[in-house]
């Protein structure tokens, strides 16, 4: 057969798949696919070099809701929380330059929470990039800036190839390590048109396979332990079921702190903070690690021969981080605990039960951290009112911290917290994001006065978008924490640490929110009755004086072995 007549069947096929696709705009097609993989809300800020994308948000119609914001770090924090408080992929969309900038923490929290952010940032024209020559939000080598703060970033340059672009960014965010994306698009290109092929069907992530001869071994060696301590970090979040089970049957305290909080019942007395986990670090035998860094127990309470560690992580490189652990369990925490614990059944040793050993140890321990009454009496109020299923979004502040150590937790995804970045201000504008998405649960958004004004002026989206979250601002007209270090470690050489605050409750009633004023435990019990009952965005102002530190129950010695850094 002739060449010529073997390409006419190959030339018909293009010719018909062409004829087959649609004609759309780089904008438009990326926004099918956000939908096609069931991304209904896009948090952002509109700009120029957006223009066509918004546009595009605008020819869906009502099947993708656009919450604007007053800043972008807003709708960064907002996707974020959203993120957080569903386990789902969230998107934000912002101009480059400043706009990619100022959103820049929320994407650097977001990659250090592995939480699944898609960011959409605009560029200049395409033909200028690299070219240095003064463009509106210009900024050398943006495409090197998200690359260091994502795990995935590409660049749009056409409609045919947006959707299997924007596919495969949302992909990453759930397949191995979860954690953020970007997809940039010059202000060109945006509105670029072009015959577009069919949309990726939304597929489930691949799972890497479970190695079950490791499975077999993890089996083994928790199966003889006499003393198992299970620590789990916010990769077992979606392994609540799992978790608790393996707790069980092994005899085993959960440790969590902050990330890992309500994976295990905080009602349980084998739900352990982090003081109390040091202790049983200490006389552990063995330790199964579900989705975490082992940052603390690692760094600060050493590691020696005595003792064996199961690590279950999402990636290889993930689970020896630190330390090489004894076995290395890969995969998503639930589907390879589910494998463990159908293994276990086979290996394990019959042990007493620890009830009546771990009761009266979390007595001691309350006692001991009634050193921190002040704030814990505030923390017992807000769990008096919050539902089980409420959501409490944390911050750095006093309060804050006493709640990393004493505050239970009872479902997965009810406690948010910044993570290692641990970044001043994230509170409430993520907290809006949670219940934005929540709209079923009511949110708690928890702020000293330092923290709360980063974002305060999200209060206009709360109001325009009629998001009912509580905010609880703790002032003391300074930024207490500094302040105490100061005073305790630098000879009282005061700097930059007083506030000149607004009166909260007039500040939040110029926006039109409830704004109430809780001098008291008992008050804010109260006023938080009182909020979640009317549904609308509230702003309660708690006056506080100094409070006492938590930082012995944070920062402890070594109790075992060398410590790994």
């Amino acid at each position: 057969m002739p060449k010529s007549a073997a390409k006419k069947p190959a030339r018909k096929a293009r010719k018909k798949a062409v004829a087959a696709a649609t004609d759309m705009s780089t904008a438009e097609a990326t926004v099918e696919t956000l939908l096609a993989y069931g991304l209904r809300t896009v948090y952002a800020l509109p700009g120029v070099h957006n223009d066509h994308l918004f546009d595009a948000f605008a020819r869906s119609g009502d099947r993708m809701a656009v919450v604007h914001t007053r800043h972008e770090q807003g709708a960064a924090y907002m996707a974020l929380g959203a993120a957080l408080a569903t386990g789902r992929p969230q998107a934000y969309a912002v101009v480059p330059g400043p706009g990619l900038m100022n959103s820049g923490a929320a994407l650097l929290t977001a990659y250090g929470m592995n939480a699944p952010v898609l960011a959409l940032i605009g560029q200049i024209p395409a033909e200028a990039i690299g070219r240095d020559q003064g463009h509106l939000h210009e900024i050398k080598d943006q495409a090197g800036i998200l690359k260091r703060l994502v795990d995935h970033a590409v660049m749009l340059k056409s409609p045919a190839e947006a959707p299997a672009k924007t596919a495969k960014a949302i992909r990453s965010m759930t397949e191995g390590r979860p954690g953020p994306a970007a997809l940039e698009c010059a202000m060109n290109v945006w509105g670029k048109r072009g015959p577009v092929g069919s949309i990726p069907a939304a597929l489930p992530p691949r799972a890497p396979r479970i190695d079950e001869d490791a499975i077999k071994r993890a089996a083994k060696m928790l199966g003889k332990a006499r003393r198992v301590l299970i620590v789990a970090g916010g990769g077992a979040q979606d392994a609540s079921p799992e978790v608790t089970l393996l707790s069980s049957m092994l005899q085993a305290p959960v440790m969590s702190y902050r990330r890992g909080g309500g994976v295990l019942d905080g009602r349980s007395p084998f739900s352990v903070n982090l003081p109390l986990g040091r202790e049983l670090w200490a006389e552990a035998d063995a330790v199964l690690a579900v989705g975490t860094r082992l940052f603390y127990p690692m760094t600060q309470w050493g590691v020696d021969r005595g003792l064996t560690i199961v690590s279950v992580d999402a990636t290889k490189e993930g689970a020896t981080r630190f330390h090489k652990p004894d076995v290395a369990l890969i995969g998503d925490a639930a589907p390879v605990l589910r494998r463990l614990i159908d293994a276990l059944g086979k290996t394990n040793i019959k042990r007493a039960p620890r009830d009546d050993e771990m009761r009266p140890r979390q007595m001691k321990m309350r006692s001991r951290l009634a050193k921190l009454a002040p704030q814990i009496a505030f923390l017992d109020a807000i769990r008096a009112e919050l539902p089980e299923d409420g959501i409490y979004v944390d911050e750095v502040t006093q309060v804050g911290f006493a709640a990393r150590l004493a505050f239970p937790v009872y479902k997965p995804r009810t406690f948010l917290s910044p993570g290692y970045q641990d970044n001043l201000g994230w509170g409430y504008a993520t907290a809006l994001g949670a219940q934005h998405a929540r709209p079923d649960v009511p949110v708690v958004s928890i702020n000293g006065d330092g923290g709360f004004m980063f974002t305060a002026s999200e209060l206009a989206t709360a109001m325009r978008h009629r998001i009912p979250l509580t905010a609880i601002v703790f002032a003391d007209g300074a930024f207490g924490n500094v302040k105490r270090i100061q005073q305790e470690h630098y000879g009282n050489r005061l700097i930059a640490t007083d506030l000149a605050n607004p009166d909260f409750v007039k500040f939040a009633e110029s926006f039109g929110a409830r704004g109430v004023r809780a001098h008291g435990p008992e008050e804010l019990r109260m006023a938080l009755r009182d909020s979640f009952k009317a549904g609308e965005p509230s702003v309660i102002e708690v006056p506080v004086g100094a409070m006492p530190s938590p930082w012995e129950f944070l920062h402890m010695p070594p109790v075992r072995g060398k410590t790994i850094r």
